[in-house]
């Protein structure tokens, strides 16, 4: 099986990356209304939907930074299926009564599920991840945090006024302890097999 090749609209998913504002602008002007209108006509409301786009160019921003997000399909499917299925899973969870949803504004593209299903994986993982590294010790959190966003090692030992090799080997060990937790979940273990 081939693998699929990337949609012209990657440019939206590279333009998040790279926190280009007219690709942004493009996005809220191009496809924030259809996901606004769908919202308001199923039990929301301007804010509502505001705070489940807020949520979702989040979410994009991030998988599109870690590079685990090739658009197979045009953004506007993805964007809008993402939109509402966050939507949908809200209502579901404020609410003990059955949800009325109204279907007439969709447009589905056959890899568009799929997509979708990959980031909801990604936002599952980044979710755990954030859970279990908040439950490091101040000094991981921080060597850690240094080591993801300064060039090297000697520069994060630098900062924080230590030698190279025991920053190393405080990395290395606040890894550890990262992965040994992530690991010992149940969530993970759901996450895996999914």
């Amino acid at each position: 099986m081939a693998l699929a090749t990337n949609h012209p609209d990657q440019m939206y998913i590279e333009g998040l990356a790279n926190n280009d504002s007219a690709i942004i602008q493009a996005i809220y002007k191009k496809f924030v209304p259809k996901v606004v209108y769908y919202i308001k006509n199923n039990s929301g409301d301007e804010d509502k939907a505001q705070d489940v786009i807020q949520e979702v160019m989040i979410l994009l921003f991030n998988q599109a930074k870690a590079q685990q997000l090739r658009l197979t399909c045009p953004f506007d499917a993805y964007f809008f299926l993402l939109c509402k299925r966050k939507w949908l899973n809200e209502l579901k969870k404020h609410s003990n009564k059955g949800v009325t949803i109204k279907e007439e504004l969709t447009s589905i593209h056959e890899s568009a599920d799929e997509m979708v299903l990959q980031t909801e994986h990604f936002d599952e993982k980044q979710q755990l991840y954030d859970v279990m590294f908040q439950k490091l010790g101040e000094k991981c959190q921080e060597v850690l945090k240094l080591s993801f966003t300064l060039p090297s090692m000697e520069e994060v030992a630098e900062k924080l006024s230590v030698t190279y090799g025991y920053v190393r080997k405080k990395k290395s060990l606040c890894i550890g302890q990262l992965t040994q937790w992530i690991q010992e979940t149940n969530r993970f273990k759901s996450i895996k097999n999914s």
